[in-house]
């Protein structure tokens, strides 16, 4: 068990994948994970609701700075659907609108009304959402009452698959891209089938190239000593992995640190443009390490986002 009373936070860098539980907020989870690793500074890349659970990446010191990155990866989810029941939220924590008679559903139907919600499609948000209009979120609205003309956004679902039909009950498989409201699928699924929905249980199994399997659970972070827990952080440049890799000589990265333009030798270079991950020292007898991120322009690197001096000196090797 952590010992009581630990209140003192070091400069702690990595990622840390966490099966968030359900019934807490994505903050809730994150600042109770902070206190474990006692870790200085701590961000999450997108919450997830409090009904909801599953993987959520956690980022701690240096990695809050690459955090935003992770928004924009593909996710996937294991979805409950209660059909023949709306409610004002889109999920089970609303007041019920509606209840209709679900009709009779065989495989094949099913998988016509599914099939309409693969690809690139046009999704209205819930209302009970953190989405904004003139500055305040939209849940600040809907808990006024307050009901908007919302306009529908484009995502893209990948795919869904039935995992199970019991009854009024559907269990779903959803892999898809940045921005989907898998509240508003579950909605949306409910009216196409003339009957109404809502999503009764979430869970998020994967998120970018990170899977479930690889999270550690909320309570188990919490209980494990501090040594232990931060054992568990994945490198600072984790979230980064799908951006090509650059190391530079310890000139170069002396250089590109003072924040200046360089050129690497164009061997080592993508042939077009691209965002790298960087690597480098700046003593030859030293290490490289993670230095941050650049932009490669087919003739220079620029910077885009560095690790500052003590966090450089501070990352784990």
């Amino acid at each position: 068990m952590n010992p009581q009373g630990r209140s003192g936070r070091e400069p702690v860098h990595g990622v840390l994948l966490l099966d968030k539980p359900r019934g807490c907020t994505s903050q809730q989870a994150l600042q109770q994970a902070r206190r474990a690793l006692g870790a200085a500074k701590a961000g999450h890349t997108g919450t997830l609701d409090p009904l909801a659970e599953g993987l959520l990446p956690l980022c701690f010191g240096a990695a809050t700075k690459f955090a935003q990155t992770h928004l924009e990866a593909d996710k996937a989810y294991v979805a409950l659907v209660q059909l023949g029941v709306s409610t004002t939220t889109c999920d089970a924590e609303g007041e019920v609108t509606r209840r209709a008679p679900v009709p009779s559903l065989d495989r094949a139907g099913l998988r016509r009304v599914l099939d309409g919600f693969v690809g690139d499609i046009l999704q209205v948000p819930p209302m009970h959402s953190a989405l904004k209009r003139d500055g305040r979120p939209l849940y600040e609205y809907a808990r006024a009452g307050q009901e908007l003309d919302l306009p529908a956004r484009a995502v893209r679902i990948d795919a869904i698959e039935v995992l199970g039909l019991e009854h009024d009950m559907l269990s779903i498989e959803v892999r898809c891209g940045k921005g989907t409201y898998i509240r508003s699928l579950a909605r949306d699924i409910g009216d196409a089938l003339g009957c109404g929905a809502h999503l009764a249980g979430l869970r998020r199994t994967r998120s970018g190239g990170f899977d479930l399997a690889q999270a550690r659970p909320l309570q188990q972070v919490t209980e494990a000593e501090r040594e232990q827990a931060r054992a568990w952080l994945l490198p600072v440049d984790a979230l980064l992995r799908d951006l090509p890799a650059l190391e530079l000589e310890p000139a170069l990265s002396a250089a590109l640190l003072q924040g200046r333009a360089v050129v690497p030798p164009a061997a080592s270079c993508p042939a077009e443009p691209a965002s790298l991950r960087i690597y480098g020292a700046c003593d030859a007898a030293a290490a490289p390490v993670f230095l941050g991120v650049a932009r490669w322009d087919g003739h220079e690197l620029s910077v885009q986002r560095l690790l500052s001096p003590e966090e450089l000196r501070t990352q784990p090797q």
